[in-house]
């Protein structure tokens, strides 16, 4: 009886091995490619779920169906002009047939490396076909500035215009690469630069020219202001003056009115008792002609004193 229980377990163990080694499960985001001995058998498996196999011969290869990152390494890289610079890129990429990417690149690393060759040639050679300006640059307005779009409608020295940019760039290297990884059943759907950086030579001479057009700008900005300032203060004069003059003119009208008022009311007192009126003006006159310090050498008959004499008892 126990030499029968013993076959029967290891029939059993077997029985559970053999099934686990016929039978595999996908995840949605997976796919696979089964090999015997090495090669490929039979198409590539994208379905998720469970799936069988020959045991113990076939070897399951999974594959990322998502969208992978590429990351470059900085290049440097001459522009058409002679101009060296530093080019940062990365893309995004996928496999689309596992099959073919299998038998040409075996895996993600090689895959990698395969599109570090292609990605960064396409880049430099694209990069080395235009000049410096189509590379940083991706419109014919690089700063949002008013003081510098002012400057430039006003007739100054503007920068070089771009005829392609770095948008048209990015997706010529892309279209260029994309055909060609095709044949390793992969799919390159983007391709960016990440950043671009001059070389310490260039990058002297570019903060060179931008600190030269910003004092430039600066200057006439100045003298506008200054121009501006002195044409306001003789605007300020001309219309100090013009206040000052209608002022005193207003000023004299009144002086002359108030003057003729007056000589009106002393010509009407001086009709109604001239005798009076000179009496009067005569005592206004005294404390200003006699006082202490005033010698007066006068007749006794003058007509200066005749108040004078008739106030004696």
């Amino acid at each position: 009886m126990s030499r029968l229980v013993i076959p029967l377990g290891v029939l059993a163990v077997l029985v559970v091995v053999v099934g686990f080694s016929s039978t595999y499960t996908l995840s949605e985001h997976e796919q696979a490619v089964i090999t015997r001995f090495g090669e490929p058998k039979g198409a590539s498996v994208v379905d998720p779920g469970l799936h069988f196999k020959m045991p113990f011969v076939d070897t399951v290869n999974r594959f990322d169906k998502r969208w992978l990152d590429w990351r470059g390494d900085p290049n440097q890289i001459p522009t058409k002009d002679k101009k060296y610079i530093w080019v940062d890129t990365f893309g995004r990429w996928r496999i689309v047939d596992p099959l073919r990417f299998f038998q040409r690149l075996r895996d993600e690393r090689n895959a990698q490396s395969r599109l570090d060759d292609i990605i960064d040639g396409e880049t430099r050679n694209t990069i080395a076909s235009f000049a410096l300006i189509e590379a940083v640059r991706s419109t014919n307005r690089p700063f949002e500035d008013d003081e510098y779009i002012a400057e430039t409608e006003r007739g100054g020295e503007s920068l070089e215009q771009v005829a392609q940019g770095r948008d048209k760039l990015t997706r010529q290297i892309r279209l260029r690469a994309a055909e060609i990884v095709k044949e390793f059943g992969v799919e390159l759907v983007d391709v960016q630069i990440r950043r671009i950086n001059y070389v310490d030579e260039v990058q002297v001479k570019v903060f060179e020219r931008m600190i030269s057009e910003r004092k430039r700008i600066a200057e006439r900005s100045r003298s506008e202001g200054m121009g501006r300032a002195a044409e306001v203060r003789g605007q300020r004069e001309r219309d100090l003056k013009e206040i000052r003059s209608a002022a005193y003119r207003k000023a004299q009208d009144i002086t002359g009115a108030a003057d003729a008022e007056a000589t009106k009311i002393y010509a009407e007192a001086f009709g109604r008792d001239p005798e009076f009126y000179q009496f009067m003006r005569t005592l206004e006159a005294y404390p200003d002609v006699v006082d202490a310090s005033t010698s007066l050498f006068l007749g006794s008959e003058s007509e200066f004193y005749r108040y004078l004499r008739s106030s004696k008892p």
